[in-house]
């Protein structure tokens, strides 16, 4: 009788499981630019990728469930803008709260935005400003409630805490500045 032999694991020629992910390298989406001096750098891009597309995805569908489908994630991000502290807004503070380079972006969105009811707008001096409707604040609260009860309840028990939270928003804000500074720079070339 021949003794049972339990098959070997195939590592490619590494000794074990944990050396051949190593030797993989980092999880990324353009090995070339990764093979730079930050490899690091590289899985944070990656992940940023990742994270974006999700979170579009996420605000179109919530705020579809909430009553608004159609809306495209830069209007669902101008309207939460406008809505916060229920102050009016000008064009130019929502641009650069949310970072918009393309006024024509933010300023078509607002315009759909006034046309759907969900955002009333008046002249100061020369200046369009816009503050939220009766409509558009009772969609972001159905947004909110949604958020609360689909993204924070369901992930309470496994998401970082709200200090590792806190400290990855720092982190990604310094981000932001780097690649913000960094974009400037490329564009002198």
């Amino acid at each position: 009788m021949k003794p049972n032999k339990q098959p070997q694991a195939d590592f490619n020629g590494f000794a074990d499981e944990e050396s051949a992910l190593i030797a993989l390298g980092p999880v990324v989406s353009s090995q070339h630019l990764a093979a730079g001096g930050s490899p690091g750098l590289s899985e944070v891009e990656y992940g940023l990728i990742l994270a974006s597309h999700a979170f579009s995805r996420w605000m179109v569908r919530c705020m579809a469930a909430a009553g608004l489908p159609g809306l495209s994630p830069i209007e669902v991000l101008i309207l939460h803008s406008i809505r916060h502290r229920g102050r009016e807004k000008k064009l130019a503070d929502i641009c650069h709260v949310l970072d918009i380079e393309d006024t024509h972006v933010a300023t078509y969105a607002i315009r759909k935005l006034e046309a759907a009811g969900l955002l009333t707008s008046s002249k100061r001096r020369n200046e369009k400003m816009v503050k939220i409707s009766d409509k558009g604040a009772a969609a972001c609260d159905r947004y909110a409630q949604i958020r609360e009860r689909l993204l924070v309840e369901s992930t309470a028990d496994t998401r970082p805490s709200e200090e590792v939270l806190s400290q990855l928003a720092s982190v990604l804000r310094f981000m932001s500045g780097a690649y913000a500074q960094s974009g400037r720079a490329a564009a002198t070339f």
